[in-house]
C-alpha cells in the first residue's frame, strides 16, 4: 500500500521515540521504537496498562528469556492501543470527528485521499458514507523497531555464559519476531553476521507467493557499497531487504558513522542509478537460496524502497530529495524532538533544546561504543559525569550494562563509561610512565565517556513522572546540528505543515542548505583527523586522509554541476551555495598538499 505521508520519524535515542507510534500511527505516520532498553519498555508497559486498564503481569528478570518476552509484550500492547486509536478515528460520530479531520488536514496538499475527502464532504457530511470511505481508504502508520546490531552483549545466568541467541540484539530480534506487528526492523550500526544468520530462523521474514512479508527488513546504510554487501549477505540466508535507509554520515542525530568522505548527494545519485541493478542482482541470489531451502519463491519482482534522512529542514529540501533521487520517503528526526505530540522529552531538556545554538551542538567522543556521537553541550547527564570527576570518582555506576562490551579487563565485558572500567584503565595508565602532557591526553580520553545507555532513556521516565531511583535524573540527548535553527516547541500540525510547505517553523534566516551543512561538518571532521596525524603520520593514515579528501573533492564537483543545472529549485541560495563549494574545493586542495607534506616529513632521511 502506498505511504500516506512522504516522511517518516526515525528512531531517536533510546527513549525519545519509545512510544511515538502510539502518538502518531493513527494519523498514518511511520515511526521507530528503539529496542535497546527492555527495562524501560517494561516500565512503560506497566504505565500504559494501568492508564488504559489493560491486565498487566510483570515480567521480571528471573524469568527465562525475560528480555525477548518484555519486548514482545510491549510491542503487542503498543500495537493493540494504536489499533484502537485508529479504529476510533475511523468510527466517527456527529460529536467526534476532530481526529479524522486532523488526519486529513495533516496530509500533503494534492494527496488523493485529501482530495477525495473534500469532494465527499463538500455538500454535506454524511456520517455513514464518511465511515465507509474512511474504512476503505485510510491506513495506519507503521510501528517499526530499531536494533543496533553491534549492541549485542553476551549474557550470563549464575556466572554461566548463555548461548548466543540470548545476546542482547538476538533477544531483541526474537522479541520483535514473536510480536503481532506486521512491520519492519531497522538494522543499524553496521553488519553483525551472527545476528543476520539468526534472522533466518523466523518464518515471518520470508516472502509469500505475492511477495508480501509479515516482518520486513530495513537496512540503515551510508553508502551503496555497504548496502550491496549486506543485501547480498542477507539474500544468501533467504532474507530480503525491503528498504535501504540512507543516512547522512555526519549531518544527523545520534551516533555518526562517517563515510570515507562520501557526501549524501553523490551517494543518493548512485542508489538512483543502480536501483534496478541492486534489486535484480540481490533477488537472483535470494530466489536461489529460497529454492535451496525449499521455500516459496515469489512470482513477482520484489519491491525495494530507497529512503534518506539526515539534516533535512525545509519543504524545498524535502521535495528536492524525493523528486531528484526518486525516494520513497524522507526521514525527519531532530525537529520532532520539539514536538511533544510525537516524541517523549522531559521539560528541562525540551527547554535546553529550544535554546541550543550551533556551538551547543557538537560531535563528541562521549559514546562508550567508541563511535562519534552528536551531543548537546551541558546536558544533565554530562553535568552529572563532571560532578563525579570533580569528586575524584570518574565513571558511572553502570546500572543497566547494555553496552558492557569491552573485554580488556574482564571476560564478561565492562562498559567504558563505567566507574569500574575507568578505575582500572586509569590504574593501568598510571603505570605507563608517560609525560604529564601525554598522560593528560590519555586520561581525558578515558573520563570523556558518558553513560548514554541510561541517559538516553531517562527523559521518558522524567516526562511521565516514573521512578528514576536506579537511573538517576541525568539526561543524555543526541540532536543533529539542524536543532540550532528551530527555537519553538511545536504541535504535530505545526511540523507537518512545515514539512509540506504550509508553514515555516525555522526561526532563523541564516540556516544553510543541508548539503552545504553536511559538507562543512565533513570538512571539520577531516581537519580534526589531519590534526591528530600531525605528530607522526603512518602510510595507512596518509592513504585514509587522501582517500577522504579525494572523495570529498568528487562530491563537491558533483554538487557544482548539479546546482548549476538546477532549474526552479534553490534559486534564492544558488549563488551562495556555489560560492561555498568553490571555497571548499580550494580548501580541499590545500589539505591534500598538507597531507602529502606531512607524509614526506615522516619518512626517514636517506643517508
Amino acid at each position: 500500500m502506498k505511504k500516506t505521508h512522504s516522511f517518516h520519524i526515525p528512531v531517536m535515542g533510546i527513549g525519545f521515540t519509545i512510544d511515538t507510534p502510539l502518538k502518531v500511527a493513527q494519523y498514518g505516520m511511520d515511526s521507530v521504537i528503539s529496542l535497546v532498553d527492555d527495562i524501560l519498555l517494561e516500565k512503560l508497559r506497566k504505565m500504559y496498562s494501568e492508564k488504559f486498564e489493560v491486565p498487566y503481569k510483570e515480567i521480571t528478570d528471573k524469568i527465562d528469556d525475560f528480555r525477548a518476552k518484555r519486548i514482545t509484550s510491549y510491542l503487542n500492547l503498543i500495537s493493540d492501543l494504536a489499533d484502537k486509536k485508529f479504529e476510533s478515528l475511523k468510527n466517527i460520530t456527529t460529536e467526534k470527528s476532530d481526529e479524522l479531520r486532523a488526519y486529513i488536514n495533516m496530509l500533503p496538499d494534492g494527496s488523493k485521499i485529501k482530495d477525495e475527502f473534500k469532494k465527499l464532504t463538500s455538500k454535506e457530511f454524511n456520517l455513514s458514507e464518511v465511515k465507509k470511505w474512511a474504512t476503505g481508504n485510510l491506513s495506519m502508520g507503521s510501528i517499526d523497531v530499531n536494533i543496533m546490531t553491534k549492541v549485542d552483549k553476551d549474557n550470563y545466568k549464575k556466572n554461566e555464559k548463555l548461548s548466543v541467541e540470548y545476546n542482547d540484539a538476538h533477544a531483541a530480534l526474537r522479541g520483535f519476531a514473536n510480536s503481532k506487528l506486521n512491520s519492519s526492523v531497522v538494522l543499524s550500526a553496521g553488519m553483525n553476521p551472527r545476528l543476520y544468520s539468526y534472522m533466518s530462523q523466523f518464518d515471518g521474514f520470508f516472502p509469500d507467493k505475492k511477495g508480501g512479508f509479515e516482518k520486513r527488513i530495513i537496512l540503515k546504510v551510508s553508502d551503496y557499497r555497504s548496502a550491496l554487501i549486506q543485501g547480498k549477505f542477507l539474500a544468501k540466508k533467504g532474507l530480503w531487504v525491503s528498504e535501504y535507509r540512507i543516512e547522512s554520515g555526519l549531518n544527523c542525530g545520534g551516533h555518526a558513522f562517517a563515510t570515507d568522505g562520501y557526501l549524501l548527494g553523490p551517494v543518493l545519485a548512485e542508489f538512483k542509478e543502480k536501483r534496478d541493478e541492486l534489486r535484480a542482482s540481490i533477488q537472483q541470489l535470494l530466489n536461489q537460496e529460497l529454492l535451496n531451502q525449499e521455500r516459496v519463491i515469489p512470482k513477482a519482482l520484489l519491491d525495494i524502497k530507497i529512503t534518506a534522512q539526515g539534516g533535512v529542514g525545509t519543504q524545498e529540501e524535502h521535495e528536492f530529495l524525493i523528486n531528484q533521487y526518486q525516494l520513497d520517503s524522507v526521514g525527519w528526526g531532530t525537529p520532532f524532538l520539539l514536538v511533544p505530540e510525537a516524541t517523549t522529552v522531559d521539560e528541562k531538556t525540551l527547554d535546553k533544546l529550544t535554546k541550543a545554538k550551533e556551538e551547543d551542538l557538537y560531535l563528541s567522543d562521549i559514546s562508550p561504543l567508541g563511535i562519534p556521537f552528536n551531543n548537546l553541550r551541558d546536558n544533565t547527564k554530562d553535568l552529572e559525569k563532571e560532578g563525579y570527576i570533580n569528586k575524584g570518582r570518574p565513571g558511572s555506576a553502570c546500572p543497566k550494562k547494555f553496552v558492557a562490551l569491552n573485554k580488556e579487563f574482564k571476560e564478561k565485558g565492562i562498559c567504558t563509561a563505567s566507574r569500574e572500567y575507568q578505575h582500572l584503565k586509569i590504574k593501568a595508565l598510571d603505570e605507563q610512565g608517560l609525560s604529564l602532557e601525554a598522560y593528560q591526553v590519555e586520561f581525558n580520553k578515558i573520563i570523556e565517556k558518558s553513560c548514554t545507555c541510561v541517559g538516553l532513556g531517562t527523559s521518558a521516565l522524567l516526562a511521565y513522572n516514573l521512578d528514576t531511583k536506579v537511573e538517576g535524573e541525568g539526561v543524555s540527548i543526541c540532536p543533529g546540528p539542524n536543532m540550532a535553527y528551530y527555537s519553538d516547541v511545536m504541535s504535530l500540525k505545526n511540523i507537518t505543515d512545515h514539512i509540506y510547505g504550509r508553514d515555516n517553523m525555522v526561526t532563523r534566516q541564516d540556516r544553510p542548505n543541508f548539503f552545504i551543512k553536511e559538507l562543512h561538518i565533513y570538512m571539520d571532521f577531516l581537519r580534526n583527523k589531519l590534526e591528530e596525524a600531525r605528530r607522526s603520520i603512518t602510510k595507512k593514515e596518509e592513504k585514509y586522509l587522501l582517500t577522504f579528501a579525494n572523495n570529498m573533492k568528487e562530491g563537491v564537483s558533483y554538487y557544482k554541476t548539479m546546482f548549476c543545472e538546477l532549474k526552479h529549485t534553490f534559486e534564492d541560495i544558488k549563488e551562495v551555495v556555489l560560492n561555498e563549494l568553490d571555497k571548499s574545493e580550494t580548501a580541499l586542495s590545500l589539505i591534500k598538499v598538507e597531507i602529502e607534506g606531512l607524509s614526506m616529513k615522516s619518512q626517514p632521511a636517506i643517508a
